[in-house]
């Protein structure tokens, strides 16, 4: 979370549930969770676990935002943000929420799974008619490396990715 100017911005605030990517603090997490939900709060999941560099399409979702809306009774609500991928000034960012996603059952591996496969048709229709934005200019594309910390290292590289992990018969779109 000290990692790059959204990872900053959002420990600012100081209302972060910061997890390791190895997963190994998942415990003290969970409990974390449990008791801002418990005490009547809203948690925000960022299911993708990052931005996308191709803002119609939906990353594969980790198990987490359906395991802790399972255990905890509460229902998810997706919520699909577009405009994020490429920085500039003067562009438009899109917000849109989808109906909410009632837990069924125990948090157990079926459960999970299938509520995670709902939230991801959620939100593939949410995105589904996302613009794309216009990709230019320097400065945009310093803010956009700096703002959103691609793993691959640029917007470029995170597009390339992306397509290259794209499933044949998503190619097309």
């Amino acid at each position: 979370m000290r990692v790059g100017g959204r990872n900053r911005l959002m420990q600012w605030t100081g209302t972060t549930i910061p997890y390791k990517p190895g997963k190994n603090d998942l415990l003290e997490a969970t409990r974390r969770v449990g008791a801002v939900i418990h005490d009547g709060g809203v948690v925000a999941i960022a299911g993708e676990g990052r931005i996308g560099a191709i803002e119609n399409e939906v990353l594969p979702l980790n198990d987490g935002p359906a395991y802790f809306a399972l255990r905890s009774r509460v229902p998810l609500v997706p919520i699909a943000i577009n405009g994020t991928s490429w920085l500039r000034f003067g562009g438009l960012v899109r917000v849109r929420i989808g109906d909410p996603v009632i837990p069924n059952g125990r948090p157990d591996r079926q459960a999970v799974e299938a509520m995670t496969a709902t939230l991801a048709s959620r939100l593939r229709t949410l995105v589904a008619d996302a613009p794309v934005p216009e990709r230019s200019g320097r400065l945009a594309r310093w803010m956009t490396d700096r703002f959103n910390e691609w793993p691959e290292g640029s917007h470029d590289a995170a597009l390339a990715a992306q397509l290259d992990g794209r499933e044949p018969s998503s190619a097309g779109g």
